[in-house]
């Protein structure tokens, strides 16, 4: 079993179970949107704007985006812990996996921030 401080839950059943969920919401998600679009194919900007004023869709959105996040996450860090291993790199596989991780957290958080940013003009 990996153990490492940049596992979300020390769980690979719970990262599994957790990466299904947030595809299912991703799922639902796409599926409203295309769904929203296609029955209004005259749609003005100020009917994409109302959709999103709606407190729901925020919140609907704002799930999406943590869900993104949390399956891109899980997904990197399954990646990383398959293919740049000990076996693979020696004692160095920290040096070479961390920084990789490390990126790709502050791109996540950006993408967060950025997210909340549009969605909620905070």
């Amino acid at each position: 079993m990996v153990t490492n401080i940049t596992n979300l839950s020390r769980s690979g059943l719970y990262d599994w179970m957790l990466q299904r969920l947030t595809a299912i919401i991703l799922g639902v998600y796409s599926i409203f949107l295309v769904g929203y679009i296609l029955l209004n194919p005259d749609m003005e900007y100020s009917q994409w704007k109302g959709l999103f004023d709606h407190l729901a869709m925020k919140i609907f959105t704002l799930l999406s985006i943590l869900s993104v996040v949390a399956h891109a996450w899980i997904g990197m860090w399954t990646i990383t812990t398959d293919y740049l291993n000990e076996r693979a790199f020696g004692s160095k596989s920290v040096l070479i996996r961390f920084p990789i991780q490390l990126f790709c957290f502050i791109a996540l958080f950006c993408y967060i921030v950025w997210g909340a940013h549009i969605l909620w003009g905070l």
